[in-house]
């Protein structure tokens, strides 16, 4: 991959790497690693169009004794969900006080029908995929626009339909909103995040 990334987690513990390519849409592998609500790694490939809307996500949540998948891929009838499954992650969750949470995937592919987008829970890269597509480094301020996204939940990649808005605020700062959290991000001239309120900061090589 010719060009890479990396943030910090600054709501908790943790990091991301991605190295891509984004001559012709965007093609990415990346690591997520953080320690809430458990410690987990999560690994993921990534193709986006040259239209920048996903064709497919396959992605990889391990921790200690129990390790899950998820494959998401658009075709012309809707989104073909795949999932794989060892050991117990439920077990791992209530050990640590929080609840089970539920299969990977999703048992009912046609709720994300609208979707164009997958946004993987923790990943400030999955930002850039609406902004890049919707033009929003480039588009009016304050004209918001509302998208529907596969939302993969990690560390579980229980896969749920949402809607998101995003709106530019002017050179450099988009505002993101799902339903009562909002954070302002900053975003480079490619449209890649800086910095995500609350969540990550990118660190940059000197």
């Amino acid at each position: 991959m010719p060009k890479s990334l990396f943030w910090t987690r600054t709501d908790t513990a943790g990091a991301e790497y991605v190295g891509f390519d984004d001559r012709q849409g965007l093609t990415a592998r990346g690591t997520a690693l953080a320690v809430d609500p458990i410690p987990y790694t999560c690994r993921y490939q990534l193709t986006v169009g040259p239209d920048w809307a996903v064709a497919w996500l396959e992605a990889e949540a391990e921790g200690a004794g129990w390790s899950r998948s998820v494959r998401l891929e658009r075709a012309a009838d809707g989104w073909r969900v795949r999932t794989g499954e060892e050991g117990d992650l439920d077990a791992a969750l209530r050990a640590a006080g929080h609840a089970p949470a539920g299969l990977p995937g999703t048992d009912d592919p046609d709720r994300l029908a609208d979707a164009l987008d997958i946004d993987l829970g923790g990943s400030p890269l999955f930002n850039t995929l609406p902004v890049r597509r919707l033009g929003l480094s480039r588009a009016p301020a304050d004209q918001a626009r509302r998208v529907t996204v596969a939302w993969v939940l990690v560390p579980s990649l229980v896969v749920v339909p949402a809607e998101q808005t995003y709106t530019p605020l002017g050179p450099a700062r988009v505002r993101f909103a799902s339903d009562s959290f909002t954070a302002d991000l900053t975003v480079d001239p490619d449209g890649f995040v800086v910095r995500y309120p609350g969540l990550a900061e990118r660190v940059d090589p000197r």
